[in-house]
């Protein structure tokens, strides 16, 4: 995976083939360029990651995730992806999984999964360990680490109590529709999940072969709701 982020002279790169992740000794890195078509996360300006890690395994690193914010939480999802064991799932491109398939859930998981890798992703399927909220996938494109939870949406006006799920799990919402949506409902219940949580950054809709970016401050704008339905209709 080539990376376009700036590396310090004599300072280098291991790549580990097995998850197709670089790992940056003791570099410093700066996210600039990568986020022209993201919502860029509140950071230093400059990121460090250390040769050593202290691994406490899955479940405790993920439960850490939830007292990070801004750039220790882009840094602990890169190392839950260098460090975790995720293994490439079998006749998939792009897809790492630290779950079985025969995980109740993995279909969907999987499903979600190809149509995010058609749109550029690398994605990492996260366990759910006992007794720890957690969210069902990291993904990576162009350097940028994000985590989100999926919700498949099945059926009609029922977006909002999905969302509504992810409160206090993770800022960012995954929603895969797989039935025919009402637009404007749809709009009004991402607005509403933002207004009903202070931590929410981003829902990502999977729509046929569309993903649509929705962020807090486009819900803020005058022209959200038009803006919405074009993308969402078109």
């Amino acid at each position: 995976m080539q990376s376009n982020l700036p590396i310090l002279a004599g300072i280098f790169t291991e790549k580990d083939e097995a998850i197709g992740v670089e790992h940056y000794i003791l570099c410093y890195m700066s996210l600039d360029d990568n986020i022209l078509e993201f919502e860029p996360f509140e950071d230093d300006g400059f990121v460090l990651i250390a040769a050593e890690s202290s691994w406490r395994g899955m479940a405790d690193e993920l439960q850490e995730l939830h007292n990070l914010k801004g750039s220790q939480f882009i840094n602990q999802l890169k190392q839950i992806v260098y460090y975790g064991d995720f293994h490439p799932v079998e006749g998939e491109t792009s897809i790492f999984s630290s779950i079985g398939d025969q995980n109740d859930d993995f279909e969907n998981l999987i499903n979600a999964a190809r149509k995010a890798v058609e749109h550029g992703y690398r994605v990492y399927i996260l366990p759910n360990p006992r007794g720890i909220r957690t969210a069902d996938f990291i993904f990576e494109r162009k350097g940028i680490f994000k985590m989100f939870d999926l919700k498949t949406i099945t059926g009609k006006n029922s977006v909002g109590n999905r969302l509504s799920e992810s409160v206090g799990q993770t800022n960012r919402v995954l929603l895969h529709m797989i039935v025919d949506y009402n637009p404007a409902a749809l709009a009004r219940s991402i607005k509403m999940y933002f207004e009903s949580s202070d931590d929410a950054l981003e829902v990502l809709i999977l729509k046929g072969k569309k993903i649509i970016s929705v962020t807090r401050n486009l819900t803020l704008s005058p022209e959200y709701y038009n803006i919405f339905m074009k993308r969402y209709i078109r």
